[in-house]
């Protein structure tokens, strides 16, 4: 089965505007391109990944579509179109549906002002041309409230696949469980929602390991099962806690309970199904 980083970015400062970079971000306030993360994904035995957005702007989503035309290792790019303007979100979707790893649709919900943003009325209905395409949504969910919104979405938007990125940051630093994990249950309820096993090692305290992570992905593994969980990097983002390796090598730490192909499944399987990648060219 092949291996597949779900959740992984690119960006480059000198082309690029992500106004949430700043010198304040560390070691993440840099451009990173393809040619830095291939030989990680090799030591990793990572096959494909699946790029993700990092702004809310066609720049950002024409940038990495280009990427993923250049590199047969991107298997799906999860870009943006503006969800609370339907008729101009119509459009740009049947754009960048003729490219053919355009796999899906994410939005910085966390940067809206309104934590209800995403369960507004002008938004469904961005939603629902999701649904109508097929097309998956990928849930950023930083606070309590965001997930709190999922329910609510797959029950206004019949048919809309989603994914929770970063299992919603569990609060794994104070070694916190609720209301996480009920949210999270209440989330998982809904068969349309899947979620990513990323970004854990940015939640946690210095010195994190595998072992750390452990209660909060078994806690994921009960509720949705492997079928509907998948293993991301969040790279670079990492970097703020970590390299690329370490997450790799402790996030399979945290799934030793798992058997091989329920394993191969959260590492590979359920992302290359979710984002229906196609193979890579030989």
């Amino acid at each position: 089965m092949t291996v597949v980083d779900a959740h992984q970015h690119f960006w480059n400062l000198r082309t690029g505007s992500y106004p949430w970079l700043t010198p304040e971000s560390g070691p993440i306030f840099r451009t990173f391109e393809p040619e830095e993360l291939i030989p990680q994904l090799a030591a990793a035995g990572v096959e494909r990944t699946v790029l993700v957005q990092s702004m809310d702007s066609y720049a950002d989503t024409d940038a990495m579509l280009a990427q993923a035309a250049a590199h047969d290792f991107i298997g799906a790019v999860v870009g943006w179109v503006p969800l609370d303007r339907p008729e101009e979100a119509a459009r740009a979707l049947e754009r960048y549906r003729r490219q053919p790893k355009f796999a899906g649709i994410r939005h910085l919900i966390h940067d809206e002002p309104d934590p209800d943003w995403v369960v507004r009325d002008e938004v469904i209905e961005g939603l629902r041309l999701l649904a109508g395409l097929e097309l998956p949504f990928d849930v950023v969910a930083v606070l309590p409230r965001h997930l709190e919104h999922v329910p609510v979405l797959a029950e206004r938007v019949p048919g809309l696949r989603m994914v929770i990125d970063h299992l919603a940051k569990p609060p794994i630093a104070e070694q916190g469980w609720e209301p996480w994990a009920s949210l999270l249950a209440r989330a998982a309820e809904c068969p349309g929602v899947y979620a990513k096993v990323s970004g854990l090692n940015t939640a946690a305290a210095a010195g994190w390991t595998g072992e750390d992570l452990r209660p909060y992905v078994e806690h994921a593994v009960e509720l949705f099962g492997p079928g509907r969980l998948m293993f991301g990097s969040d790279w670079p983002v990492a970097l703020l806690a970590g390299d690329y390796e370490r997450v790799w090598r402790e996030t399979r730490v945290a799934l030793s309970g798992l058997g091989d192909i329920e394993r191969a499944m959260v590492l590979g399987g359920t992302a290359t199904h979710f984002y229906r990648m196609r193979e890579a060219s030989s």
